[in-house]
């Protein structure tokens, strides 16, 4: 089993990645996916966020409102970790259950949103970062999400910087790009990957490049 971390800034693009790796075999955990399945309605999580932040947190069917809450902890880095320490043990408890039911051989994708700023980098055989500029990033969180620009400039600014995603990187992915050109990267990582599982999780004489992955 090849264990691979795969992150991004906010409006990277992860999430296309992460869809392309899946269809030529990768194993998904989505940790954004499970992070809201262990806060969803009647769970410990959720009765642990709502002690934590009131129950304004709340919508009106009892479930939790995420932009609401995001509104919260985005603008404060004390109550960002706050939630962070609910949410993520639960998270990675879950996580480790279904990495361990994948097969031998598989590329399990493991898609972290804070990968680099919770150092989870040693966790994982290799580390994929899907790179975009700030320009991108803040363009696509405002025009394809409907954030306005000052949400969309927090949630960025709470996130590590480019520059701390790239220096845990062993593989990065370049996603100014069009889709066309995203599909054609994604598929030399895909190989690459699968020449990891065959050599038993690296390249000879592979090691993480100083200031950041490979191109």
């Amino acid at each position: 089993m090849l264990k691979v971390g795969l992150t991004g800034g906010i409006g990277a693009g992860k999430s296309e990645v992460s869809r392309l790796l899946v269809e030529h075999g990768a194993v998904l955990i989505d940790a954004d996916r499970i992070a809201r399945e262990v806060v969803a309605p009647g769970t410990p999580g959720l009765a642990a966020v709502v002690e934590a932040f009131g129950e304004d947190v709340l919508g009106e069917d009892g479930s939790l409102d995420r932009p609401r809450l995001g509104s919260i902890v985005f603008a404060d880095p004390d109550k960002l970790a706050v939630l962070n320490s609910i949410v993520h043990p639960l998270v990675g408890a879950r996580s480790r259950e279904l990495e361990t039911a994948a097969a031998d051989d598989a590329v399990v994708l493991h898609d972290v949103p804070l990968l680099t700023e919770n150092g989870l980098a040693p966790l994982y055989d290799v580390v994929v970062v899907v790179d975009a500029s700030p320009e991108t990033q803040l363009d696509r969180l405002v025009r394809l999400r409907g954030m306005t620009e000052e949400d969309a400039r927090a949630r960025m600014a709470a996130q590590a910087t480019r520059e701390q995603r790239r220096d845990i990187a062993d593989i990065v992915i370049d996603n100014d790009v069009p889709l066309d050109a995203l599909r054609e990267r994604v598929a030399e990582v895909w190989d690459d990957l699968m020449r990891r599982v065959s050599r038993g999780g690296e390249e000879p004489g592979d090691s993480r490049p100083e200031g950041g992955g490979t191109e």
